[in-house]
C-alpha cells in the first residue's frame, strides 16, 4: 500500500472516531492505528527470522519459486515463499532498484530484479541433464510476458 493512504486513513480513522465519540473517539482512532503498525512489525519481524534461520541464498526449487513470482511481489511477499534471504547481487541506488540471487541444489538459478521494493522482472537459469549434452537454458520473465531462449 502506498504510505500516503495509510497514513490518510489513519487520519481519518482519528477524525472519524473524534467526530462520533469526541476525545475518546481520539484515543480509540490512535489506538486501532498503533495496533495496526504493531501487527505490521510483527509481520515483517516473523518474516526475517524465518528468512535469516535458512542458508543466504538457498532455496529447495528455483523452478518452483519463479513459477510463484509476478509483477509487483513486494520483498515481504517474496521472502516467505523462497524460504530464505537472497544473495544480493547489485543495487542502484539512482534507480532504486536491487537484484538477488536464490539457488538450488540441482545448480538452478533465480536471479529476481526489484525496483523500490517491488519484483519488476527475473531471470532463471537452468543446469543442463546430462542426456542433453549439457545445454543450458534460460527462461526470463518480465512483467509483459515470459519467454524461454537458449543459452549460449
Amino acid at each position: 500500500m502506498n504510505p500516503w493512504v495509510g497514513w490518510t486513513l489513519a487520519a481519518a480513522a482519528v477524525l472519524a472516531g473524534y467526530w462520533s465519540y469526541g476525545l475518546a473517539g481520539i484515543v480509540l482512532g490512535v489506538t486501532v492505528v498503533v495496533f495496526w503498525l504493531l501487527l505490521q512489525f510483527t509481520r515483517a519481524m516473523r518474516v526475517m527470522r524465518q528468512a535469516g534461520a535458512a542458508p543466504l541464498g538457498r532455496v529447495g526449487s528455483a523452478v518452483m519459486l519463479q513459477s510463484r513470482l509476478r509483477p509487483g511481489l513486494r520483498m515481504l511477499d517474496l521472502l516467505p515463499l523462497a524460504g530464505a534471504l537472497g544473495r544480493k547481487l547489485g543495487e542502484d541506488p539512482a534507480s532504486g532498484s536491487e537484484t538477488f540471487e536464490w539457488r538450488d541444489p540441482s545448480g538452478a538459478r533465480l536471479v529476481v530484479e526489484l525496483r523500490h521494493g517491488r519484483c519488476t522482472g527475473w531471470t532463471l537459469a537452468r543446469e543442463g541433464t546430462p542426456d542433453d549434452g549439457g545445454a543450458h537454458t534460460v527462461e526470463a520473465a518480465t512483467g509483459e510476458g515470459r519467454h524461454a531462449t537458449p543459452a549460449p
